[in-house]
């Protein structure tokens, strides 16, 4: 496992050298275009961005494989009264930790639940089951279970195997956050005969949370789900914060190469890139790149 303060530190600092020799190429020019400076060559300039975006996407992926073993992910079980959320959970956490009955409604509070999948940490949250309720306690689960779905990194919607999608399963549906993973999974399949599984079921994951049939494939399909590659080694236990500048410059050099054309853009979004890494490895300022400057171009000299 590679420390913070060792190959992850070396591996964004390399990132950073790429970075200040793609500015310095293109702020000479636009800085110093009186002077004798060789022009940057449109190959070597395109080599080089791509070059750093490969070098920081490695960075990029180790570190969230660290943070996923570190920190796990934030699962939310959702889907309408009694259709086994609170069984499910209890049965990946091999624990009684929910109450189960037939009374619609009984999961009233978020219930969380800590399990390991593969050493990977998963925090299951079981949600008041989401339906138009006059019951004002259970309405105020229901409003919980909506805060706690924009916190999830993955969302089971639980729906009974081989029954067609309600109109109250619809609006579930187009009422879940965009941009977060989901998975469809069909319960009760212990219900059923094999030869009663229709395709839509087939396609997901069907379990039964009673019996534990296809719990395995879904432990499995969350890993997948959440990012995780199973690799031995190359991860980086980096903290949230790099995580983030990470992200941001990563999107910082895909706006870059989108302006490549148009060098004043060019260049700032590169500065903004490496400012985002500056909260890794210390500030570089624009004297400092400035010096870099004329020490290899020897402008004016």
């Amino acid at each position: 496992m590679r420390s913070l303060q060792g190959d992850f530190s070396a591996a964004v600092q390399n990132t950073v050298s790429d970075l200040v020799n793609l500015r310095m190429l293109v702020e000479a020019m636009l800085d110093f275009p009186e002077e004798d400076i060789e022009s940057v060559d449109v190959w070597r300039r395109n080599t080089q961005l791509q070059k750093i975006q490969s070098g920081l996407k490695k960075t990029l992926d180790a570190a969230k494989q660290g943070s996923l073993l570190r920190e796990g992910a934030y699962v939310v079980l959702v889907g309408q009264p009694n259709v086994g959320k609170s069984s499910l959970l209890n049965y990946l956490s091999g624990e009684q930790v929910a109450l189960v009955s037939d009374v619609p409604g009984t999961t009233r509070d978020v219930i969380c639940k800590e399990i390991h999948i593969e050493g990977i940490p998963f925090h299951i949250m079981d949600t008041a089951g989401l339906r138009d309720s006059e019951d004002e306690i259970e309405k105020m689960g229901i409003a919980l279970t909506r805060q706690t779905l924009k916190k999830a990194d993955l969302i089971l919607l639980l729906r009974e195997a081989n029954q067609p999608i309600s109109l109250e399963e619809s609006g579930i549906i187009a009422s879940l956050p965009s941009g977060i993973p989901q998975l469809h999974v069909f319960n009760k399949i212990d219900l059923l005969q094999k030869n009663e599984i229709n395709q839509e079921v087939d396609k997901e994951v069907a379990v039964s949370a009673k019996t534990g049939e296809g719990i395995p494939e879904l432990r499995q399909k969350m890993l997948q789900m959440i990012g995780w590659s199973n690799i031995e080694s190359g991860l980086f236990m980096a903290r949230e914060r790099h995580l983030l500048a990470l992200q941001e410059a990563e999107s910082r050099l895909f706006l870059a190469e989108n302006v490549i054309d148009h060098p004043e853009f060019f260049a700032e979004e590169l500065r903004l890139a490496q400012y985002a890494l500056n909260s890794i490895t210390g500030e570089f300022t624009a004297d400092d790149l400035l010096g870099e400057i004329f020490s290899r171009f020897c402008i004016g000299k």
